[in-house]
């Protein structure tokens, strides 16, 4: 029985997460060398040529038209926004502060799918999802420093990047993803240019720090990829709650990496996360099959 776009762009978005998550261990074994601002510009150059490629193989490189539609430049707006808030929120405030303001991206994004699209979103999956933002309450208890101007900035990361998948579900189908990720890579390597400098200016790299980026560019390209593919294939309020799964990988690469073995709250919080989320696609499974006929196959991965 073939998956439903729903259950196919969540399991997309599970991918992304782990992407990214890796990505994210790599990014904190090299900061003891580099910047950010040099991990984001060296990362994303790579990133550039690899997707450059793919996108010239298939033929997507005369989609620069595309820059011209608006859901395309809110995107990107909304990526660079997102980008600078968050890098700026996390220098100033402990990471599990800002982590912990930024799970509220998924009960952001419901809302904004159910207002702005109409996607319906049962009282079953509203409590599904404000589960999962439970846990992960739990498991990255937020510090008592307080409400600052910081913690302001990762709210505005939070807003940002609603707008940005919010504007990716706008999108023409017929637009290859690839072009979408190319673009997305451009981002966030300009993001990078423009930190180098206040972050402490370039300094050479390793050449095993530079091994480490090559193989994050590998990664990040795939978590745009997945992302892109699960916010076209599946409704917003049904992919969105599995955005918590990068808790989960965190947790694992966390242990493997850096030998960070979870306590006991850490393990409640996770299983609330994850009892939420089957939970959500056990309700999504049902709604499938109460449906009368297919919607329509989604957005095949054209990308991948």
């Amino acid at each position: 029985m073939p998956l439903s776009p729903n259950l196919r762009g969540s399991l997309f978005m599970a991918a992304a997460m782990a992407s990214f998550t890796a990505n994210d261990t790599i990014t904190k074994a090299v900061a003891a060398e580099l910047n950010i601002g040099e991990i984001l510009l060296v990362r994303g150059l790579v990133a550039m040529v690899l997707v450059a490629a793919l996108a010239w193989y298939r033929d997507a490189l005369r989609s620069f038209a595309a820059l011209l539609i608006w859901p395309v430049g809110l995107r990107v707006m909304g990526e660079i926004g997102g980008t600078l808030t968050y890098l700026s929120a996390i220098a100033q405030i402990p990471l599990a502060n800002a982590s912990a303001i930024f799970q509220a991206l998924p009960l952001v994004i419901t809302l904004g799918a159910a207002l702005v699209f109409g996607e319906p979103v049962g009282w079953r999956r509203w409590l599904a999802i404000a589960a999962g933002f439970i846990g992960v309450m739990v498991i990255v208890r937020p510090g008592a420093e307080g409400f600052s101007q910081a913690s302001l900035l990762a709210l505005a990361s939070v807003g940002f990047c609603a707008v940005r998948d919010l504007a990716t579900r706008r999108i023409p189908k017929q637009l290859p993803t690839v072009f979408i990720t190319l673009l997305t890579t451009v981002t966030v390597t300009t993001a990078g240019a423009v930190v180098l400098v206040p972050l402490g200016g370039w300094r050479p790299p390793s050449s095993h720090a530079l091994g480490l980026l090559v193989f994050a560019a590998v990664l990040i390209l795939m978590g745009y990829q997945c992302i892109i593919v699960s916010l076209r294939t599946g409704d917003i309020s049904a992919v969105a709650p599995f955005r918590y799964s990068a808790l989960l990988w965190a947790m694992l690469l966390g242990y493997l990496a850096f030998g960070h073995k979870p306590d006991l709250q850490m393990l409640a919080g996770a299983a609330i996360i994850v009892a939420s989320g089957l939970y959500a696609f056990y309700r999504e499974r049902k709604r499938d099959k109460l449906r009368p006929a297919a919607t329509g196959p989604g957005l095949p991965p054209d990308g991948l």
